[in-house]
Parts: structure tokens; C-alpha cells; sequence
């Protein structure tokens, strides 16, 4: 018996020891090729999917593991992914590890436009990593800016940080200015920013760039038709810093100046480190105060965010909860004036680098049309511009079932809210003209005979209340008898450039609460990754708009107007209020509501034909409901308007609802498909080609804007994208590159110009044409590192974007039908769209010192599908320097448009209200060869100062 307690208290010991001894700690190192530790490297052993982060000495460890025989993969963003074979057989081991630079970031992997994350080379679609250096090269303008940075991706961010657009391949024609992101997706952390789009609500007003943000992943159409909620054209996803082994971050402080002497003053922190038992944390965000890049009188923008994420680890998975407050305020400029259609020249006194043409900052307040009875008001301040605050909350997970099956589920819920109180429209109103007293009052006062706001008109300053001028405007009336209108000035005094600015206050109120979702199951076996899934989007969205006229002087800084009407023996009526504002809420009222619902369902096999060559199919079916409706109205009719008094013109005319509504319910349903193949050559090479067919629906704004009391009797056309690339991707040490030949096409385009009728004092939009558009081109992405220290970057576009099929509906100015007609330009270049596109780059690092240049080059485009104006081709020079101070301290230089390029971005069409680019064309600039037009020129020469600690 003693034998046998013995031999079992040995047996105890041995069995311990073993185990005591099978629980292995590997030590590793993770360095760089110049023998500099890499930190935040991400560090995944297989087959039991246990995962590490190197510290900031490029260290990591990775405790409590069974002997066998497993594969360790060491990655980083911007360094080449190895994995390598290990066998456990004693309790410690260390590995050291030196990661090969990866230029392309062609050995990353990427999670944007796939199901399955996989390296960019074994990916067969054309994708584009900006890493957080990058990031930190740009200059903080805004979302479209830094987007500028990837081939083949149009932006025009030339009236800020909102109101901008971005399209990809000749997929662009109802990327309109206020509706600039309609085919494309922009993300964060894998789903979209805002579910809906229409007039002046776009997801860029809901997103800021900050040291939040790790990465961009961008790919352009492709597979964005099966992996994106209604936006064939591309994803732009943003993906916020994730898990630090270690606490740490780092604080930035940035001074700027542009312009005039205008500041910029920007402090970003980030902060993150683990909680204990596997959890961890990430925090940060910004605040910022700026000027702007043009002259106004009050600050362009301030505001900021706050986002943060929690992330528990486990040994299947993890489970993320993040969220977001934005509360923001910017604004956008608004077009200059300019003459010579060959090369265009600023006009009356403006400037293409400074001139903003906003109206300044006052403070009114103007009755709601919508409860008038209850005595209602809207307060307006143009130097609010929009305010834009989003409430966003999400929950992500990710976790190994058994059996090779894997869940993913990402859901969001927001809240958003944008108040617009800014000008619209800046046209060149001339003192001759009728509208100058006919926009100040309702025209069927008008046209039924009362000329009482015509005569003698005194213009005050309505600041000081000084007088500027006195005219009278009665001989303005004789076009109406086919007789050249004119105008006499009663005193010495003069406006300037005799005119004022055909401008109005955009007051406008959208808010939404919105839900999304994408849920995939994954199933591996030997030769396929299969997956499948539901996303859905559900927003509650409503929308109103109010317009009123404003007298405004038509000059660089413009000032507001009083106006009066002094006719000897009548009564002094003003034809504005104390501020200048006229025609309370007459010119523009849209009030709607509407439900949007998104579905969709998809599947997607990517199969390994043989160890080089991947087959990649995908489907994905979508059903889209929009359910709402929009508020008919006509001018309120009580004399003497909302107080009663005749004398006051400026409050006659407000538009109110009637009580009818209009109402929609439409149901749109396609499938769309995408198939690819890559095939593998090496470890360094590979070659892809890819075709799809997507789909994209209406937007809201074809309800809010195409129908205006008239009933919403048909659905829109759900366009068609069809798109074909083949491309190749090279990897070695010192050169990569990837080149991507594309074929895109775009059917059913809805087409309506926004038009103004003096008959009425109405804006309205044409009959909508549709149309088609193919583009072909070449996209390139290359770097070059010729000798250590020094990094070349060069990509671009060459494409040929053609107007197949394109017809535009013209209204003559009036909505009587019996003088319209159709204008066919089929076969015309594609307006808007560049033949050649580029950014050249110079990088230089070493030590403590870095330093960059960098030029960007904007080919010559067609301002118009009639190609009766081109915009000049023009190049942006910028430039950076950065020293590191010490071990935690960095310092850096950034300069934006250094040489101050007055590159022109947009173009407006005449410098006359209610004019369209479309009006432009070649026939009208020979009859009119001396008119002004209006242009957006880039924004002038910005530099910036940033202080960074890192800890």
C-alpha cells in the first residue's frame, strides 16, 4: 500500500512537471530594416487565433501556451505581413523579428470592399491603403481634401470642409454640388457615416479627421456594388486606432495660417491603453477654432468631436462598443466672379484667393411659414453656416463558432441633426434690372398692375444707417415692353460695381435617426471561404427649407442693405427689414418628411481554384423603401403680411403651407454582381481582373427637389453601373506599384437643371432627361525608394470620359411649356471630369529629420455637357518638415498650395440669378463674349504648425 501512494505521488509530480513545464511564454522582438523597433505590430499564432501588440519598444509576449507546432504572423501597416512556422518544446523561447517595408502597402490587409480580410496582392480589386503618416501630411481641411491623395478619386473641396465632392472613373453625373457624394460610400469602421442623401445633407457634414483615425481603405466601383449599401462608385473607410498593449497616445497642438493673415487654431488627443482581463480602451478627438481661407467678418468654423472605443478579447473573438458626439460648426463658400472664357480673370473688385461673397454675420429673426398662426420665428445669423452634431453608438463583434464558421455583427444607431443659416447664390444684380425692387415682394402683386416697390429707392448701410445711394429704378420696367431697361441715381452716392448681389438667406432644418447593420457568417473549408449575410439601414428623417431675399452689396466684403421706397407723396414703404433681408420666407419653402428603409441580402464565395489562382463571386440583392411626404404652400394672403402693415413690403409673400400634402411610397429592388479573379504569380506579383453590374437608387432629394406643388406621381429610375478592370500589382523592396485599366458605364441618369421664373418669382426644376456616360481609363499607384532614406510616390489617372447619350431639357426661363425645347449632346466629353490627374511625390527621412513635397496636377475639364466652357488645368505645390525634438516631443511644418495656385475647381454658369452651368453654351459665349460667370477657385496658400507629444 505504501509502494502504491508512492508510485502515485511520483506519477502526481511527473504529470505536474509536465504540465508546469508544456506552459510555454514566447518573448519576441519586432524591428524594422534599419534595426528601429516597431511598435503597435499586430502578432496572431495560429491554430488557436491568440493575439499580441508589440509595446513601444517593438516588443511582445504571448504567455500560457501548450506545446505544438504552430504559425506566427507579425504585421504592420506599411511593412510586408510574414509568417513563419514554430515548434514549442521548451517553457521559454524568444524570436526576434525584422519586418521588410512595405511601400504599396501591398502586404496589408484590408477589410474595405471584401468579406474576408486578405492582403492587398492576393485581393482582386483595385484598393488603396493612406496611412496615419499620410494622414498627418494633409493639411486639416477636411474629409474631400485628404481624399484627393487617392488615384483615380475626384474631389472638389474648394468650398471647404462640407458642400464638397467625390467620385471615382467617369461615375459622376449626379454628383451634383449639394449632393457631391452620391455614388460613393464614405465609412467609419465599416459603416456608413448617414444612410440618407439629398440637398444639402451629405455624409461629410457628420465627419471630421483627427488623430482618431488610423487608416483609410478606399477601393474604387468594383466590389463596392455587393459590399455597400447603395453606392456602386466606391468606399472611402475610416478606421479609428484600435488596441494598445500599453497606455499611451499622443496630444497635438496646431497653429495655422492662411489667407490674409486668417488663423487656424486645432488641439487633437488620442489616448489608449488595456483595462485589465483582456479589455482595452481607446479615446480622443479634437477642438478647433478657424478663420477660414477666405475673407469674412466672423469665424469660418469651430467645434469639434469625441470618440472613443472599449474592445474586450477573448479567445474566439472580440466584442467592440464605440461611439461618437460630433458638435460642429463650418460653413462653404460660395462662388467668384470672373470674365474671359479663355482664361478666366476675377471680376468687380473680387479675388480668387481671398474674395468669399458671404453675406456677413447679423442677427434676425424671420416668421416660420409653417405656424404663422401661432406667431412662430426662425432666428438666422449667416455666421452660423451649418451646425452640424451627430449622436453615433455601435456594438461590434466577432467570433469563432467551431467548425471553421465565423459571426460578425456591426450595428449602429445615430442621431443627427444639421441646421444650415448661410447665403445661396451670389449673382451680379444689376441696378437696371426689375428684380432688383421685384424680389423683394410676392409678382403676382406684381404682374396684377402694383409698381408700388418701384421708383425712387434709398440704400442704407444697416449697420450705421447711413445712406449709400438713391436711385430710381422705374425705366427697369421697360423690358417688359421689349425696351432696354435702365436706372437713374437720384444723389452722388453710388453702389458699388451699380448693382447688388442677387443672394438669399438658406435657412434649413434636417435632422434623422437612423439604425444600420451588417450581420455575415463565414465558412471555411479546404478550397472556399463562403459568406453570406443581411445589412439593413432604417432612417426617420425630415427636411425643411426657407429662402428669403437679401439686399446686399455686390462687392468683395459685402455689406447689408436697408432699403426704402421714397416716392414723393406716398408713404414710405421698406422693402426690407432693419437687417436687409426682404420677402420674408417668399423665394424658397420645402417642408418633407420621409422613412427609409435598406435591405439587403448577399453571397459570396471565394474559391481557390489552385494554389495561384482565386475566384471571387459575389451577389447581393437590395430592396429600398422610401415612404414620406412634402407640404404644398402658397404666399400668405393677409393684408398687409405677417404684422399687418402695408408699408412693410418685406413680409408679404411668405410662402405657408395649404394643408395638402403629397405623398410617396416607392419600392426599388435590384441585383447586382461582381466577380474577380486574382492570380498570384509570386510572392510579389500578382494579376486581377473584375467585373460588376450595380445598381443605384434615387436619393431622396428626386422627391424634395423635382416636385413643388404638383403630385409625386412616379418613382425615379434606378441607374445602372457597369464596370470591367484588369489590373497587376508588383511588390519588391525598393519599387511597387499598381496599375488598374478600367471600363465604366453609366445608364438611366436623371437630369434637371434648377431654373428661375421671373414671372412668378418661382424656382423651380426642368423635366428630368435621362441620359448615359461611359468613361475608359488607366489607373497607376507606384513608389519608388532608390536609395535608403529617400521614398518617390506617383499616381494618377488617364481616362476618356465620354457623354454617350446626353440631352438636357431647356425651360427658356419660364414654367409655360409652350416655349421648351430639348438640346441633344450626345457624344460630347464628359463635364467635370479630368483626362489626366496626378500626384507626384517626394519624401525624404532620416534620423530625426523629415521632410516632403508634393504636387498635384488637375487636368483641364469641361464645365458643362454642352463643352461650351473648360476649366484651365492647374497644379497645387505642397510642402512639410518635421524634426524630432525629443524621444516623446516632434515637431512639424505643413504648406498648403505653396505657391498659391488660383486653379479653378467649379464653374456656376453666367453671373446672373437662376443661371446653371448648362446655360453656357458655346453659342451663348460667342453672343456674350464679355459677360461674367461664376468660378470656384482653390483655396489659397494655408501653413500650418503642429506640436506633437507622443506618450
Amino acid at each position: 500500500m505504501n509502494k502504491n501512494i508512492l508510485l502515485f505521488l511520483f506519477t502526481a509530480a511527473g504529470l505536474f512537471c509536465n504540465s508546469a513545464f508544456s506552459q510555454a511564454t514566447i518573448n519576441g522582438e519586432v524591428k524594422n530594416g534599419y534595426g528601429k523597433p516597431i511598435a503597435g505590430a499586430n502578432i496572431v499564432l495560429n491554430p488557436f487565433n491568440q493575439t499580441s501588440i508589440t509595446d513601444a519598444n517593438g516588443f511582445f509576449k504571448i504567455e500560457n501556451i501548450t506545446s505544438n507546432n504552430y504559425t506566427i504572423s507579425i504585421s504592420h501597416l506599411g511593412y510586408k505581413t510574414i509568417s513563419e512556422t514554430i515548434k514549442i518544446t521548451k517553457k521559454n523561447i524568444s524570436l526576434n523579428f525584422i519586418l521588410e517595408t512595405d511601400l504599396l502597402n501591398l502586404q496589408t490587409i484590408v477589410v474595405t470592399g471584401t468579406f474576408n480580410p486578405r492582403i492587398q496582392l492576393e485581393s482582386s480589386t483595385s484598393v488603396s491603403v493612406i496611412n496615419s503618416k499620410s494622414i498627418q501630411q494633409n493639411y486639416p481641411q477636411g474629409t474631400a481634401s485628404l481624399l484627393q491623395n487617392i488615384p483615380g478619386t475626384f474631389t472638389d473641396a474648394s468650398a471647404g470642409e462640407v458642400f464638397t465632392k467625390v467620385y471615382t472613373r467617369g461615375v459622376s453625373a449626379s454628383a451634383e454640388d449639394d449632393t457631391g457624394w452620391y455614388y460613393v460610400s464614405l465609412q467609419e469602421d465599416g459603416l456608413p457615416v448617414s444612410l440618407v442623401l439629398h440637398s444639402y445633407y451629405g455624409p461629410d457634414l457628420f465627419h471630421r479627421l483627427d488623430l482618431t483615425t488610423q487608416k483609410v481603405e478606399a477601393i474604387r466601383g468594383g466590389s463596392a456594388s455587393i459590399t455597400a449599401l447603395n453606392a456602386p462608385g466606391g468606399i472611402y473607410n475610416f478606421i479609428s486606432q484600435g488596441i494598445r498593449n500599453e497606455f499611451g497616445g499622443d496630444i497635438q497642438l496646431s497653429n495655422g495660417f492662411q489667407g490674409d493673415g486668417n488663423y487656424l487654431h486645432k488641439i487633437d488627443a488620442n489616448i489608449g491603453g488595456p483595462l485589465g482581463n483582456n479589455w482595452f480602451f481607446n479615446a480622443g478627438g479634437h477642438y478647433r477654432q478657424d478663420d477660414g481661407a477666405r475673407n469674412t467678418n466672423f469665424t469660418f468654423s469651430k467645434g469639434g468631436q469625441f470618440k472613443f472605443n472599449v474592445i474586450k478579447k477573448n479567445a474566439q473573438g472580440y466584442l467592440k462598443f464605440y461611439g461618437k458626439i460630433l458638435d460642429d460648426y463650418t460653413n462653404r463658400y460660395t462662388g467668384v466672379a470672373a470674365t474671359n472664357w479663355d482664361s478666366p480673370k476675377p471680376a468687380f473688385g473680387q479675388d480668387f484667393g481671398s474674395t468669399a461673397l458671404l453675406m456677413p454675420s447679423f442677427n434676425a429673426n424671420i416668421p416660420d411659414g409653417r405656424h404663422l398662426a401661432q406667431g412662430a420665428s426662425n432666428s438666422f445669423d449667416p455666421s452660423k453656416g451649418v451646425h452640424a452634431k451627430d449622436l453615433a453608438l455601435g456594438f461590434d463583434i466577432s467570433q469563432n463558432l467551431g467548425n471553421n464558421w465565423l459571426l460578425k455583427n456591426n450595428i449602429k444607431f445615430s442621431a443627427k441633426d444639421a441646421n444650415w443659416q448661410t447665403s445661396i447664390s451670389n449673382n451680379f444684380i444689376g441696378l437696371d434690372d426689375f428684380l432688383v425692387s421685384g424680389l423683394s415682394r410676392d409678382f403676382e402683386s406684381l404682374f396684377g398692375g402694383d409698381f408700388s416697390a418701384f421708383g425712387n429707392l434709398v440704400f442704407r448701410d444697416a449697420n450705421s444707417g447711413n445712406e449709400i445711394a438713391r436711385i430710381n429704378n422705374l425705366g427697369s420696367l421697360a423690358v417688359f415692353q421689349a425696351e432696354a431697361p435702365s436706372f437713374k441715381y437720384l444723389t452722388d452716392g453710388r453702389l458699388p460695381n451699380d448693382a447688388i448681389m442677387g443672394t438669399a438667406t438658406w435657412l434649413k432644418y434636417n435632422t434623422a435617426k437612423e439604425w444600420m447593420d451588417q450581420l455575415t457568417f463565414r465558412k471555411k473549408s479546404k478550397n472556399h471561404e463562403f459568406n453570406f449575410g443581411l445589412a439593413g439601414g432604417f432612417s426617420n428623417t425630415s427636411m425643411f427649407t426657407q429662402g428669403s431675399f437679401a439686399y446686399v452689396t455686390y462687392e468683395a466684403n459685402p455689406k447689408m442693405l436697408r432699403v426704402t421706397v421714397e416716392n414723393p407723396g406716398e408713404p414710405v414703404l421698406a422693402l426690407s427689414d432693419s437687417n436687409g433681408v426682404s420677402n420674408y420666407g417668399g423665394l424658397f419653402f420645402v417642408n418633407s418628411r420621409a422613412k427609409v428603409s435598406q435591405l439587403a441580402t448577399f453571397v459570396n464565395d471565394r474559391w481557390k481554384v489552385s494554389d495561384y489562382v482565386h475566384l471571387d463571386l459575389g451577389l447581393r440583392y437590395e430592396t429600398i423603401t422610401h415612404k414620406g411626404s412634402k407640404d404644398r404652400f402658397a404666399p400668405f394672403t393677409q393684408n398687409g403680411g405677417v404684422d399687418g402693415n402695408v408699408n412693410t413690403v418685406y413680409d408679404n409673400g411668405i410662402l405657408a403651407p395649404t394643408g395638402q400634402q403629397d405623398n410617396f411610397n416607392y419600392n426599388y429592388n435590384y441585383l447586382s454582381f461582381s466577380g474577380g479573379i486574382n492570380y498570384k504569380i509570386d510572392d510579389e506579383a500578382a494579376l486581377f481582373a473584375r467585373f460588376s453590374k450595380g445598381n443605384k437608387a434615387p436619393e431622396l432629394n428626386y422627391y424634395f427637389n423635382n416636385f413643388s406643388n404638383v403630385a409625386i406621381n412616379k418613382k425615379g429610375e434606378v441607374q445602372k453601373i457597369n464596370q470591367a478592370e484588369f489590373g497587376a500589382k508588383y511588390n519588391l523592396k525598393d519599387f511597387s506599384f499598381t496599375s488598374t485599366l478600367f471600363w465604366s458605364q453609366l445608364k438611366n441618369i436623371g437630369i434637371a437643371n434648377f431654373e428661375f421664373d421671373s414671372s412668378n418669382n418661382s424656382i423651380f426644376y426642368t423635366p428630368i432627361q435621362f441620359n448615359t456616360s461611359r468613361t475608359i481609363g488607366l489607373e497607376w499607384e507606384s513608389v519608388y525608394s532608390p536609395v535608403q532614406n529617400i521614398t518617390f510616390r506617383f499616381n494618377g489617372i488617364i481616362q476618356k470620359p465620354k457623354a454617350t447619350k446626353w440631352k438636357v431639357y431647356d425651360a427658356a426661363g419660364s414654367v409655360d411649356t409652350s416655349d421648351d425645347s430639348i438640346t441633344d449632346f450626345s457624344g460630347n466629353t464628359l463635364p467635370f471630369n479630368p483626362k489626366l490627374m496626378f500626384n507626384l511625390s517626394n519624401e525624404y527621412e532620416k534620423d530625426k529629420i523629415s521632410a516632403f513635397i508634393k504636387w498635384q496636377f488637375m487636368g483641364k475639364r469641361y464645365g458643362n455637357v454642352s463643352n461650351g466652357f473648360k476649366l484651365p488645368a492647374y497644379s497645387i505645390f505642397n510642402a512639410g518638415a518635421g524634426y524630432q525634438i525629443s524621444k516623446n516631443l516632434s515637431a512639424d511644418i505643413l504648406v498648403t498650395n505653396l505657391f498659391n495656385s488660383e486653379g479653378l475647381a467649379n464653374f456656376f454658369g453666367a453671373n446672373s440669378f437662376g443661371a446653371n452651368a448648362n446655360g453656357a453654351t458655346p453659342e451663348f459665349i460667342t453672343a456674350n463674349p464679355d459677360a461674367s460667370f461664376v468660378v470656384f477657385p482653390v483655396l489659397r496658400r494655408r501653413a500650418l504648425i503642429k506640436l506633437n507629444y507622443s506618450f
